[in-house]
């Protein structure tokens, strides 16, 4: 069953909650639950990447520093913010820190559901390259110092033969280390290799 995508709803009340699981269920979100803003925050490195729904006014960490904090870490989750009635100083002060929206208590339903999807349609090319850019470090970081030598080496369009040379080792090791190259950096060829290179950074202009 393919969803319209995640939904983190952040909500001390129960209530609330509860109808905003049923909202966003029935409309083909998967819906989260968070009770508070810490236990959200404790729970993100795991998650898939996702709309929050946070209330602005909460017990411990309200939605002001939910904001603050997932700035802090560049998060791309965006982030809709509920308000209750009158709470235009906050709704802005969110604005300004982020939120991609908010909704007045009680709001309409479409709205929140069309705002959900906007929001994650706009937010989710950049959080899938950010997923990316953070694979292609995880793989640059796996290798060893020779190996990182020897792929730069290669995307620097340098031949087996004159890497061997520039390390003082045989070109035959060189074949073994380009190899494990390859293969960690999960590249099929020398063009995919430079790809990689240039998005990890390694390639100057």
């Amino acid at each position: 069953m393919t969803t319209k995508g995640h939904v983190y709803v952040i909500d001390d009340d129960a209530a609330m909650r509860d109808s905003l699981n049923f909202l966003l269920d029935s409309a083909g979100f998967a819906v989260t639950l968070f009770d508070d803003a810490l236990a959200f925050l404790e729970a993100l490195p795991g998650l898939d990447f996702g709309c929050i729904v946070s209330d602005v006014r909460m017990p411990g960490l309200d939605g002001i520093e939910l904001l603050k904090r997932m700035k802090a870490q560049q998060s791309p989750f965006p982030i809709v913010i509920m308000t209750g009635h009158g709470d235009v100083p906050l709704a802005v002060e969110a604005m300004k820190l982020g939120a991609v929206d908010f909704l007045e208590k009680p709001f309409d339903d479409d709205r929140l559901t069309a705002m959900i999807e906007s929001a994650i349609r706009q937010a989710e090319p950049a959080a899938k390259n950010e997923a990316v850019a953070q694979d292609i470090a995880a793989r640059v970081a796996s290798l060893s110092p020779r190996e990182r030598q020897v792929m730069e080496g290669l995307v620097a369009g340098l031949s087996n033969k004159l890497i061997a040379r520039e390390y003082d080792i045989s070109p035959r090791t060189i074949e073994v280390y380009r190899a494990n190259v390859m293969t960690k950096m999960q590249a099929s060829s020398l063009s995919e290799l430079v790809r990689l290179a240039m998005r990890a950074g390694m390639l100057k202009d």
